[in-house]
């Protein structure tokens, strides 16, 4: 697979004053909680960009944290400043309601739509459909194979890389259970690739030992937690290490992990930058966290969005490169990088203003990590 970064992850004041969501958004909160403007997914409408732009945003759904809290209010600012609309519905993890969603966004006048997939695959025919009728498509976050369609996204690769180099680090041989995402989210095999890097010699030579490796459907946090307790009967605890792709997942695993006294004694990954994840870090219950800025990624979906209203070829927008998918089409992107947060930068997160200092170090004892004095 080719892959060019073509974006760094960009930290500044001015990201953070305009894009940062409320820090006290509930997890699961619903989108019309932080959009500011436009119509929002549960079909109320405010008024919006005064331009012809409409961006019809389908979201698949607000299990995780950051979609509301995060990547929604950067999105929809960054598609407003640029005199644009925002509109969007929420496909409550359906595929089948998602290929609804994206034509009732378009029947309501959206000229560019930005779609965070439920299922890669499924969604193809309404995506293609939308782009034959003209209407350019952002494949956020989650790839859609679609080589009209614009890929905006954090280096997933990456993302797995790091996540198993944290743990690597601190497991070199020994057992290992690898927790992934959802089957039909491209990302879930993205981020395992990563980890192939990094631990693929060690299995190859016996020092690794992989004694279970799963997905995970939706990326659920109780189906990790079951999955790990299971792996943990079946293994009489003899457990050196857990891979999970994301901090959903780690907090079920290491649920698991506590019920059986091991929190803590068992290095876990984890990616995105919850505020409970990074508090874990904080606690040594989590060993990495792999930070995607979502505010980063939501400005950069959203001025692509206003660029693509303009001219619809995702080639001419700014700070693009190419990207060959999976299943070898060769499409346009935007990859921005992440950032492993461990207990030696949490000041990071703190200092760009991702999570308080509060919040960071709940239940932490004062001095045990340099984020906590």
């Amino acid at each position: 697979m080719k892959i060019r970064r073509s974006v760094a992850l960009v930290m500044s004041a001015s990201l953070v004053i305009a894009a940062c969501g409320d820090d006290d958004a509930d997890e699961g909160a619903e989108p019309s909680e932080t959009a500011a403007e436009g119509t929002t997914a549960d079909g109320t409408t405010a008024p919006g960009g005064d331009g012809d732009c409409v961006v019809g945003v389908s979201w698949n759904n607000y299990q995780e944290e950051r979609w509301a809290k995060w990547d929604e209010p950067a999105l929809q600012a960054a598609i407003e400043a640029g005199g644009g609309t925002y509109i969007s519905n929420d496909a409550k993890s359906s595929a089948e309601t998602q290929a609804t969603n994206i034509e009732n966004l378009m029947s309501q006048g959206a000229t560019v739509l930005v779609v965070l997939a439920q299922d890669g695959t499924a969604v193809k025919p309404a995506v293609a459909s939308a782009i034959g009728a003209g209407v350019p498509v952002i494949a956020y976050d989650r790839l859609i194979e679609d080589e009209n369609a614009l890929y905006v996204t954090f280096d997933n690769v990456l993302v797995g890389q790091l996540e198993a180099e944290a743990v690597f680090a601190e497991v070199p041989a020994g057992r290992y259970v690898i927790v992934k995402g959802n089957s039909a989210d491209a990302n879930a095999d993205f981020l395992r690739e990563g980890m192939e890097r990094v631990i693929g010699e060690a299995v190859a030579a016996g020092d690794i030992e992989i004694v279970s490796e799963t997905y995970t459907d939706n990326w659920d946090p109780a189906i990790a937690q079951t999955t790990m307790e299971q792996v943990l009967t079946a293994e009489n605890n003899e457990v050196d290490a857990v891979l999970s792709e994301n901090d959903g997942m780690a907090g079920g695993v290491i649920a698991a992990l506590e019920a059986q006294g091991l929190a803590g004694e068992i290095p876990v990954s984890g990616q995105d930058g919850d505020q409970a994840a990074l508090n874990r870090v904080a606690l040594g219950t989590q060993t990495v966290d792999v930070w995607k800025d979502a505010r980063a990624l939501g400005t950069a979906a959203g001025e692509a969005a206003v660029a693509l209203c303009a001219n619809p070829d995702p080639a001419a927008v700014a700070g693009t490169a190419p990207f060959t998918t999976p299943g070898g089409i060769d499409i346009t992107s935007i990859l921005l990088e992440p950032i492993p947060i461990t207990q030696d930068n949490l000041d990071v997160v703190v200092d760009a203003g991702w999570i308080s200092q509060e919040d960071l170090c709940a239940g932490v004892e004062a001095g045990s990590v340099a984020a906590c004095p």
